[in-house]
């Protein structure tokens, strides 16, 4: 940082300073036209250094029967300021033997809660399990049943097939019986018309 830039940056922070006005980054830069805010901060924190040096009062010693009568006078604060905060400590105190206490009291109901949820919980876990396992032993005797159900269909359709079958056989015998029960009528009644011409034959 340059000298020059050094000083007209006090030079800008004093003229605000003297107007009034609080000599910011933003303010300095803008009075100086141009620069870097890094550099701005830098000389504005000598620069404020060398103010609080300049502003800061002389201090003159006091005198001894002025120390002696503050020191007492100190000494009787002091007493008196302790016997109020060991009042208020006494109050806090127990004002906290008594929060603790609450504390305590809600720590044991929140932890036989968490015993009655926790037993709550396995009972849960426990008749989850027994249902899982009646569920799995369910599905498996459907699967069975499904199984069967299927072998016995089939069955029933090869003995529907086979009754078809046999329907369709004795619809066919009784189809050839009665057709050899006409011929045999047939040959019945002719034998019988050659045996009723022989007779007559005979006769004549």
């Amino acid at each position: 940082m340059s000298i020059t830039t050094r000083e007209r940056i006090f030079q800008i922070a004093d003229e605000l300073d003297k107007q009034g006005r609080n000599p910011t980054l933003a303010a300095v830069r803008k009075g100086l036209g141009c620069g870097s805010f890094t550099t701005i901060s830098e000389a504005m924190t000598e620069w404020r250094a060398n103010k609080a040096a300049k502003d800061k009062p002389i201090s003159t010693p006091a005198p001894q029967t002025v120390t002696d009568r503050l020191l007492e006078f100190g000494t009787e604060i002091w007493t008196l300021g302790l016997q109020v905060a060991n009042g208020r400590l006494d109050a806090e105190r127990e004002t906290l033997d008594a929060v603790k206490l609450q504390l305590e009291a809600e720590k044991a109901e929140a932890a036989e809660l968490t015993d009655q949820l926790t037993a709550e919980l396995d009972a849960a876990r426990i008749r989850i399990a027994s249902l899982e396992a009646s569920e799995a032993e369910a599905r498996n005797e459907a699967k069975g049943l499904h199984v069967q159900n299927m072998s016995l269909t089939e069955r029933a359709t090869t003995a529907e097939a086979r009754a078809a079958e046999n329907e369709k056989r004795a619809s066919d015998l009784n189809n050839e019986l009665a057709r050899v029960n006409h011929q045999n009528s047939e040959m019945v009644r002719a034998l019988a018309d050659r045996a009723s011409g022989k007779k007559t034959s005979a006769r004549t």
